[in-house]
């Protein structure tokens, strides 16, 4: 019997997705396990694979956005009647990938919407030349870019010799102890050689990145509170911290520490509007901003307020690495309520940013700055730090916000009682 392919819910901000390429043509015999398409969605470029035998009897669309549940191929024996089976289908629903809570599914055999693989790079510029030159899928020539490689170097085992992502992971294992021909002062100008002038379509990520922050900004009343920290005594105890602890934290994992205590004091910040109600969090569960190619990720740090500052380095590492290869799952950038946007490495000394939703408040952080300050009426040098507080002003007052910051900067001032 034929199989319906949809375009499935990948995240629970996904609305639609854009089919990069099809790698089968219409007619082309199909394998469980085979890659059928390319789809890039709000937060990455993933493989469609087949979980069924047979041929594919029709595409629907042949690039670009599909809404989610939208019918895009169909997967049978030669000669079946596929265009009766179209029209039943669309009145059947497909599987919401995008909350791992619902368990209803998760005995079941995965259906052909299901992707079978979820590795995922941010897409970067090929220039037309090339892609005349190589057969080679878009996600394979992203691997081997981020990678550093030469994509020419990589033989393909796709049909005709095409070269896909599993070619260019198994040329990068097999040379992973060979010395690189690439230096590392060589790849800014390597990057910037790739960029694309003029014209460029919007990516799945950064349509949800405007969609979101747009309705965040122009719905959400937003109001702003700074203020200034001195962070000597946080140096001080992240030195002395480092000279000891096998893991050397940074003054980002301070501040996420900080934030969870004094959110814990302050369950008003901790807190999401939601149109008819507003959700006071029993969880603090802090997202992290991480710039990555085309856009920003905020994978999330859950009960922050629990962990201790080396368990918050490692998570902050591991979740940020991930999401600059694009390798985070859902679930690992959902249920945030609160969020930290950390400019400071930049040398921005402050500014301010858009409330990421569902959250009611998010802290921009600016860099440590020395500057002459008066302490014990005397003219000294300090290490001063800015944070801005943006606050959604349906949830949060300015006496709550700043109550929150007076908080914040307590702890900043005085290391030791956040572990007190």
């Amino acid at each position: 019997m034929a199989e319906v392919i949809r375009m499935p819910r990948l995240s629970d901000t996904m609305e639609e997705g854009n089919i990069v390429s099809w790698l089968k043509k219409e007619g082309d015999q199909v394998k469980a396990g085979d890659i059928l398409a390319e789809v890039e969605t709000d937060k990455a470029t993933m493989e469609l694979e087949s979980f069924f035998d047979g041929y594919l009897l029709y595409i629907g669309i042949p690039s670009g956005p599909v809404a989610v549940d939208g019918i895009i191929a169909v997967i049978g024996q030669k000669g079946e009647d596929y265009k009766t089976l179209i029209g039943d289908a669309d009145s059947k629903p497909s599987i919401d990938l995008s909350n791992d809570n619902d368990q209803k599914h998760e005995n079941k055999t995965p259906e052909l919407n299901t992707p079978l693989t979820a590795q995922s790079i941010a897409p970067l510029p090929i220039s037309a030349d090339q892609d005349l030159r190589l057969k080679a899928s878009p996600l394979a020539k992203n691997v081997a870019a981020s990678a550093g490689i030469s994509i020419d170097q990589v033989s393909g085992s796709g049909d005709h010799g095409r070269i896909i992502k599993k070619d260019v992971e198994n040329f990068i294992k097999n040379n992973s102890e060979k010395p690189q021909t690439q230096t590392i002062s060589a790849q800014p100008s390597a990057q910037l050689s790739s960029f694309v002038y003029g014209d460029v379509p919007v990516s799945q990520m950064r349509k949800i990145i405007a969609k979101r922050l747009g309705e965040s900004k122009f719905t959400a009343p937003h109001f702003y509170l700074t203020i200034e920290i001195n962070m000597d005594n946080a140096i001080e105890a992240r030195t002395a911290i480092n000279e000891t602890s096998p893991v050397k934290i940074s003054f980002n994992d301070l501040i996420v520490k900080a934030c969870a205590v004094s959110l814990r004091k302050h369950p008003a910040i901790n807190s999401s509007w939601m149109g008819d109600k507003i959700t006071y969090h029993k969880d603090i569960n802090i997202g992290v901003a991480v710039a990555v190619e085309d856009g920003l990720l905020v994978p999330v740090i859950n009960n922050a307020d629990a962990k201790p500052l080396s368990y918050i380095n490692q998570e902050v590492k591991d979740l940020a690495g991930r999401a600059k290869t694009k390798k985070l799952t859902p679930q690992e950038m959902t249920g945030n309520t609160f969020t930290i946007s950390n400019l400071g490495m930049f040398d921005i000394e402050e500014f301010t940013a858009i409330i990421n939703p569902p959250d009611a408040c998010i802290l921009a952080v600016g860099s440590i700055i020395k500057k002459a300050i008066v302490k014990n009426d005397q003219l000294v040098v300090g290490n001063m730090m800015k944070v801005t507080l943006s606050c959604d002003h349906r949830v949060v007052d300015g006496a709550s916000g700043a109550q929150f910051l007076q908080t914040l900067k307590t702890m900043l001032q005085n290391p030791v009682m956040m572990i007190v």
